[in-house]
């Protein structure tokens, strides 16, 4: 029987305006009802994640920063988290640097979360746009939220990192990515988020053995529950190992097509066709699998 869902955020639970369709709210609220414990596994930092989680009101922590961030979005209590050492920080910048990429240094887990940045260029919209985005986002509590230093080792200090991301177009990401990865060895998990379509990748730097996948088991064996009992909806690569893990997967409509020719993953509408309630009411509240 399925008791834990576990949603993807962009371009699963939020349509592409970022909006979270009235359906997909009132399935969540059904599947909690039938006791099945309901959270977000997003890539996303905490803090950016929280408004959606605070809009919906999760009745689980919710996973963040590609899992290496649980914490309940009301309290703030940590529920489980990871941290990247200050040596592979520094080497992490290094390698950045040396290559021309940007970082994005998330710090701050026992608060609502900052992002930390040395340099935008001209040349990276995608950045600027997200760092315009997050600013608007938390308002009052932006400068807090988003905070530009003029040197990322030294602002650091001894300050606990959760997670360091790079972005830009796919092949110099791609590049990076595997530079990064001979550099750095398994002193860090590196997770691709790629967007063809738009010729972008997001990459993100994380604690070792660190993932979504991870994360939800975690929060399901503290549950006394099994991968038997997950059900994982997702649109991305970087939910390839949650899909991977939970019994029963589902891939949204809009997903990439090497996730939908997966024979093991069903499949459901798209993020702008309520894509999760449509599974939520066919494999949770219509009883298969469960």
């Amino acid at each position: 029987m399925i008791k834990l869902l576990a949603l993807d955020l962009d371009g699963t639970l939020l349509d592409s305006r970022g909006k979270i369709p009235e359906e997909n709210t009132l399935a969540i609220r059904s599947a909690e009802d039938k006791g099945v414990l309901v959270t977000i596994a997003t890539g996303r930092r905490f803090r950016d994640a929280r408004p959606v989680a605070l809009e919906i009101g999760f009745n689980a922590p919710i996973v963040t920063h590609n899992g290496a961030l649980l914490k309940f979005a009301e309290s703030l209590e940590i529920f489980d988290s990871s941290s990247i050492g200050l040596k592979t920080v520094n080497e992490i910048l290094r390698v950045g640097k040396e290559f021309g990429g940007e970082a994005l240094v998330s710090t701050d887990p026992h608060g609502k979360g900052t992002l930390l940045y040395e340099t935008v260029s001209e040349e990276n919209i995608p950045l600027q746009r997200y760092i315009v985005w997050s600013r608007l986002l938390h308002g009052d509590e932006a400068e807090e939220a988003v905070h530009h230093v003029e040197d990322l080792n030294a602002a650091i200090g001894e300050t606990e990192v959760i997670h360091i991301s790079f972005s830009g177009t796919c092949d110099p990401m791609f590049e990076l990515q595997q530079i990064l990865e001979r550099e750095l060895g398994e002193t860090v998990n590196i997770l691709a988020t790629r967007y063809p379509h738009l010729d972008f990748t997001l990459l993100d730097i994380l604690p070792p053995d660190t993932s979504k996948a991870t994360a939800i088991e975690i929060l399901a064996s503290k549950h006394g529950l099994t991968e038997e009992n997950v059900m994982v909806i997702g649109d991305n690569f970087n939910d390839l190992e949650m899909l991977e893990y939970a019994r029963t997967a589902v891939v949204m409509g809009n997903a990439d097509e090497s996730l939908l020719q997966r024979e093991e993953f069903y499949t459901t509408l798209s993020n702008n066709e309520n894509g999760v309630a449509a599974a939520i009411n066919k494999y949770i509240l219509g009883d298969i699998n469960g």
